[in-house]
């Protein structure tokens, strides 16, 4: 042999199988951290400005001051909140940090109470297109801004309750006291950061799920099924509206009803897939779940809070037209006219 690793021992100089697998697997989990960080990041550089231009759009526009576009700011305050918040501590969880059980579970908590934030402005959404079509009429007086502003800060108080409700002792604090003091451990636990370890399947399940998901979305799905029933119906019968002219009245209020419940679709099918996972993760403790549904489903939680700009931009022609009007005044320093000589033919209720 003229070196030590001859062929013969060519098998026995290699560096052992553990070490170079649990390199790869090092490397590979790197990757993945990676990856879903840049995913995320990439979410949030969409999100935030997508949705502070949609409210910036409901200051600057008159035409955007009624109940259905406060609503839509609400809705969009939560995916704000979604990109300047949720998404940084998702990665931060992610990253599995040793924290305090009640710091992990404090971290894991916000993205409850804006999911819950947005289903609610969801429905108050529907709840609205169905009282413009229902009561045309009478829909100003009943629909005002203060009751509007009532409607949107007890939605938040709701969200805050059931999104807190991990807070108050539905949590997994129990399991992990009890594996705490059998290693000898005293005080309260330090744990790997992580969300299904602090919080209760059957809290996400039985109370999240089943309680204030699935109902109001089918609630939802019945209103918005009404509203175009409603539409259609008037739009058949021709009968007087408060615009004075029924087919162009009920036309914008059917063109503006798909475009939100277009914004529903895109809610649930964003946010079912990983309810979906909770049940099984609950009803079937045994079941694999392969990790690349897992970061679809939370992509796709996440994802949504950047779809409602873009929906708005191309369904909602006064979106569309306040969006390039701030473009071009503070972006391209090309002022243009006002929004209201753009839009002489629509009215602020409209």
């Amino acid at each position: 042999m003229h070196h030590e690793c001859g062929w013969i021992k060519r098998l026995e100089c290699l560096p052992p199988w553990g070490s170079r697998w649990s390199r790869i697997l090092s490397w590979s989990g790197t990757g993945r951290l990676a990856a879903y960080i840049g995913i995320e990041v990439l979410i949030a550089l969409v999100s935030v400005p997508g949705n502070v231009l949609v409210i910036w759009a409901v200051k600057v526009n008159q035409a955007l001051r009624d109940a259905t576009f406060y609503f839509i700011v609400s809705l969009a305050v939560a995916d704000v909140a979604v990109g300047a918040l949720v998404i940084p501590l998702a990665i931060l969880i992610n990253i599995g940090p040793q924290t305090y059980f009640h710091t992990c579970l404090m971290v894991a908590c916000p993205v409850l109470i804006l999911t819950q934030s947005s289903i609610l402005a969801l429905l108050a959404i529907a709840v609205d297109r169905y009282l413009r079509v229902k009561i045309p009429l009478r829909y100003k007086t009943v629909v005002t801004q203060r009751r509007a502003a009532v409607a949107i800060a007890g939605c938040w108080i709701l969200s805050l309750v059931v999104g807190l409700t991990p807070m108050f002792g539905w949590n997994n604090l129990s399991e992990i006291e009890q594996a705490w003091a059998a290693n000898g451990s005293v005080g309260e636990p330090v744990i790997k950061c992580e969300f299904e370890k602090v919080i209760s399947m059957e809290y996400m399940v039985y109370f999240n799920f089943f309680v204030w998901v699935l109902p109001p979305l089918l609630l939802m799905v019945l209103i918005y099924l009404e509203v175009f029933y409603l539409i259609r119906k008037q739009l058949n019968k021709k009968v007087s509206a408060s615009s004075g002219d029924p087919q162009k009245y009920y036309g914008k209020e059917l063109k503006i009803a798909k475009s939100l419940a277009l914004i529903l679709f895109l809610f649930a099918l964003s946010w079912l897939p990983l309810h979906i996972l909770n049940c099984i993760t609950l009803f079937c403790p045994t079941c694999q779940k392969p990790s690349i549904l897992i970061y679809i489903a939370i992509f796709l939680t996440h994802g949504n809070s950047a779809m409602n700009p873009i929906v708005y931009a191309f369904r909602i022609h006064k979106f569309r037209v306040t969006f390039l009007k701030i473009w071009n005044d503070y972006f391209r320093c090309q002022p243009k006219p006002t929004i209201d000589d753009d839009l002489p033919e629509e009215k602020a209720d409209d």
